[in-house]
């Protein structure tokens, strides 16, 4: 059964976190505020909780939820080399508006779709969700809403479109709260170095680079890899001439550059 919990009210959201907290136990779907607009949860450790948590969305596979954590120090229990340049972006940023994709660790039991060996991770700004996170742990969590529909700005408004499909709606007002404005995080690939942003959001790249001189711009390319000084001597003429002429003249093609692939965990809101 359904059930909605106005979290202004400190009995009623300490039942609330509560009943969610068991719900998300029992491989349910909740709806809570973040620091951007609502977002439906999921133990991010059940593929069972992770698919009805797509399903409820109208969503597939191929549009993994991102993960949301209660602290900076689950962080390496999630993600595997994590570069001193995305350390220092979370230490910056979190909690707030910044994601960041990492290679999830191997040894975890999860499933949160085609991630391709992805996790994207943040720490909200929002009490009630980090209330509920330091309760459940980790969870996989998208914009409360059907796909393709507006965000929900109130549980009430997510009630609407996700109906019986979650079992506990967390109210808390509106998201993202009166006087700021609706921006989704910003997310950076943090797979590889240099950095890159693949999607622009809350927290601009004049303040990345602030922290990380180094990271790109969205669609901005990787500096070419510095040329290798020429030797201080040359050959003797005779010598070159010579090295010229015992070498068949020959074309050299240069292998077409391989794309690189940019991670997932770039189309969810509620990042």
């Amino acid at each position: 059964m359904t059930t909605s919990y106005n979290c202004t009210s400190e009995e009623q959201r300490a039942e609330g976190l509560e009943h969610a907290q068991r719900a998300i136990s029992e491989k349910k779907c909740v709806v809570m505020p973040t620091d951007t607009v609502y977002g439906i949860a999921a133990d991010a450790f059940s593929p069972q909780a992770v698919t009805m948590l797509l399903v409820s969305k109208g969503r597939g596979r191929h549009m993994p939820p991102p993960v949301l954590i209660p602290r900076l120090n689950a962080l390496d229990g999630l993600a595997t080399d994590v570069s001193e340049e995305a350390r220092k972006l979370a230490e910056a940023f979190w909690p707030g508006g910044l994601t960041l994709i990492f290679h999830a660790q191997p040894s975890l039991d999860w499933d949160l779709g085609e991630t391709r060996g992805t996790v994207a991770l943040r720490m909200p700004d929002d009490e009630i969700a980090l209330e509920l996170l330091n309760r459940t742990g980790p969870l996989a969590v998208s914009s409360a809403n059907r796909t393709g529909q507006a965000a929900a700005q109130t549980a009430s408004e997510a009630r609407t479109q996700l109906a019986e499909s979650v079992e506990v709606y967390l109210e808390g007002g509106f998201r993202p709260v009166e006087g700021t404005e609706s921006v989704a995080s910003t997310i950076v690939d943090a797979t590889a170095l240099p950095l890159r942003v693949v999607r622009d959001g809350a927290i601009s790249l004049e303040r990345l680079r602030e922290i990380v001189p180094g990271v790109l711009a969205l669609g901005e390319a990787a500096p070419e890899p510095a040329a290798e000084a020429a030797p201080d001597t040359e050959p003797a003429p005779e010598t070159a001439a010579a090295e010229t002429a015992a070498e068949p003249a020959s074309e050299t093609e240069t292998a077409p550059e391989e794309q690189a692939e940019t991670p997932v965990h770039t189309e969810t809101r509620a990042e």
